[in-house]
């Protein structure tokens, strides 16, 4: 696939990983049907909508790996492919000097935005998770490399987190992943979610800038746009993350919003909510 994807054109390769997402979501039976009702529930949108989006969003993340493949191509002329709002607000932050960390989501094209934020100068941390493959853990951090980025490895590790963070570099995080039973309740698209509690964690410790930023494919279906919003404030006169229950909401309140507006590019796919779901906060809810 990697030698497919690099001998195309940058077009035509993005439209076979749409078509190759749409033909998966085609043969995904169960799972498509679940982020089906997944949409549907938390949306509130007919099930021919919320069937709607997941196609969509299986055709946009085909594209995304696509172009992922195609990182050390596209980095040099990254300018080409993503066009920055907002670069104000994390220059703001980052040049407080106590690092950034940018949350973002599994939304649009997440390598892109940090390889743009690596072109421009600003020093690009990416988090990731071991695959259970140790040949794809490689590639992705390969890619990562290729785009200018500085592989940390698993989001996990707070040691590595802090080493950059103190050295006033950035981190991209996504956040909207299940932390199970190490997370805290946060709502997320409007339903209580476990939500990892590293940041507010960092900006309490650290007094770093947390910023979402959010990089969404145009309706050109090649082109992006890498919105960087405002850093987050502490509620009440407190700093970001010292109350963490706040800065989970309103960290959670940016994503959620990004993702309402373009939720065909959100991964529905992902049973976000499970640990909830399967009871792992039930005393917690319950009161």
């Amino acid at each position: 696939m990697r030698y497919v994807m690099t001998h195309l054109s940058h077009r035509a390769a993005v439209r076979l990983g749409g078509a190759l997402g749409s033909f998966v979501a085609a043969v995904s039976g169960k799972k498509f049907r679940e982020a089906a009702d997944r949409c549907a529930q938390t949306l509130n949108v007919s099930r021919a909508e919320a069937e709607r989006i997941v196609k969509g969003s299986y055709c946009h993340f085909g594209r995304d790996a696509a172009e992922f493949i195609r990182l050390p191509q596209a980095a040099a002329r990254i300018d080409d492919f993503v066009r920055a709002n907002g670069e104000e607000n994390l220059r703001a932050a980052y040049e407080r000097g106590k690092g950034v960390i940018m949350i973002t989501a599994h939304i649009g094209n997440w390598e892109y935005a940090a390889s743009w934020c690596a072109r421009h100068g600003y020093p690009m941390n990416a988090l990731g998770t071991e695959q259970r493959d140790d040949r794809l853990t490689q590639l992705i951090l390969d890619l990562r490399r290729a785009g200018g980025c500085k592989a940390l490895g698993k989001a996990t590790d707070l040691r590595a987190m802090v080493g950059a963070l103190k050295k006033g570099e950035i981190i991209a995080v996504p956040i909207d992943q299940d932390a199970k039973e190490h997370g805290m309740l946060s709502n997320f698209l409007g339903r209580p979610a476990s939500t990892p509690t590293g940041i507010v964690k960092l900006a309490a410790k650290l007094d770093c800038a947390i910023v979402p930023g959010f990089c969404i494919r145009n309706a050109d279906g090649i082109t992006f746009t890498f919105s960087m919003l405002p850093a987050l404030a502490g509620r009440d006169g407190k700093r970001f993350g010292e109350d963490a229950q706040a800065g989970l909401d309103d960290a959670n309140d940016a994503l959620s919003a990004a993702i309402r507006e373009h939720p065909e590019q959100w991964m529905w796919m992902y049973p976000r909510w499970e640990s909830v779901e399967r009871g792992f906060f039930g005393d917690v809810l319950r009161h």
